[in-house]
């Protein structure tokens, strides 16, 4: 996948396109038929594939009080959205010029003489330009003087009620649901940040950990514990989580997270920037009233840790 980065670097003679356009925040099932649609008719006109996002969700340049939290970063949906196997991802720097924008300015500018579209994919309640005064009965009329075809999407629905999307999934992760969280992604939940020095605490208890800095992307989950991966350029590892501030000791910053990789006793991941998938909570975050019941506790953990993803694969 090509990545474009602001509309002035597409090139002067890109193809004609079939595009979709949104913020793709967790590029989830939802997003994935978006795209699986965008493909098929790419294949079927001879067109290339363009997804067009934006490097933040706009809320946090319009109304910072009101932004959810992200469930991926800009790093991470880009590399979602290549997995898809789409050609491109102009990725918009969502600023006040843009934000500006008029909805006809925008669409002229973006869709049409940068990116050549014919075919245009968009939810039924996509808005754009200024204000978002641009809906897709705009949008429809825009491409009969362009020249696009618009294509609303169907909502994915996998109970048959409520249609997949990010707030779902900030629910379910909220509340420690990862594995729902991850039927509705299509992928797992995944933490990704550096590795850095802790306490030093579970190493003394016999259960190493790399603990990922305080900055890292990504919606973390609820405080507890799960079974998942920790993977490290290209290695993967099956690992026991904690999330939280572990209860039993004072002065543990907020919102940890700390994987014990299995039966890797040399593994030297200092510094190293890795990805912590989420498979399956274990359970809650409780404090302990000393070392001996946590220690089994932990190895009551690793043991749940080891059955689980014996039975799971990644995704």
């Amino acid at each position: 996948m090509k990545t474009l980065y602001g509309v002035d670097s597409v090139p002067s003679a890109w193809p004609a396109s079939a595009v979709s356009i949104g913020k793709f925040d967790g590029v989830h099932a939802g997003h994935r038929a978006v795209i699986a649609e965008l493909k098929a008719i790419a294949d079927r006109e001879q067109l290339s594939t363009v997804v067009v996002t934006f490097d933040r969700n706009p809320l946090a340049l319009l109304s910072p009080a009101t932004c959810p939290s992200t469930l991926v970063s800009a790093e991470q949906k880009l590399n979602l959205i290549a997995e898809t196997g789409v050609d491109a991802t102009l990725l918009l720097e969502f600023n006040h010029a843009l934000s500006s924008l008029p909805p006809r300015e925008f669409i002229e500018r973006i869709l049409v003489t940068a990116l050549h579209a014919r075919f245009v994919l968009v939810g039924r309640d996509f808005r754009f330009g200024a204000s978002g005064a641009g809906d897709v009965a705009l949008l429809r009329d825009l491409g009969t003087e362009f020249g696009y075809e618009v294509r609303l999407i169907d909502d994915v629905k996998p109970d048959g009620h409520r249609r997949v999307s990010s707030t779902w999934i900030r629910e379910l992760l909220g509340s420690g649901a990862v594995t729902e969280a991850g039927r509705l992604l299509g992928h797992l939940p995944t933490v990704r940040g550096i590795v850095v020095h802790g306490a030093a605490r579970g190493r003394e208890l016999g259960f190493p950990t790399a603990n990922l800095s305080a900055d890292s992307d990504g919606l973390i989950p609820a405080d507890g514990v799960y079974a998942g991966w920790l993977s490290d350029a290209g290695s993967r590892y099956p690992a026991a989580i904690s999330v939280g501030n572990n209860p039993t000791f004072d002065g543990v910053a907020q919102k940890q997270v700390e994987a014990y990789v299995l039966d890797e006793v040399d593994l030297d991941l200092y510094d190293h920037v890795v990805d912590v998938s989420f498979v399956e909570r274990i359970r809650g975050m409780v404090a302990y009233s000393g070392i001996d019941p946590l220690i089994e506790q932990i190895r009551d953990d690793v043991a749940r840790v080891r059955v689980i993803l014996g039975r799971e694969s990644s995704r």
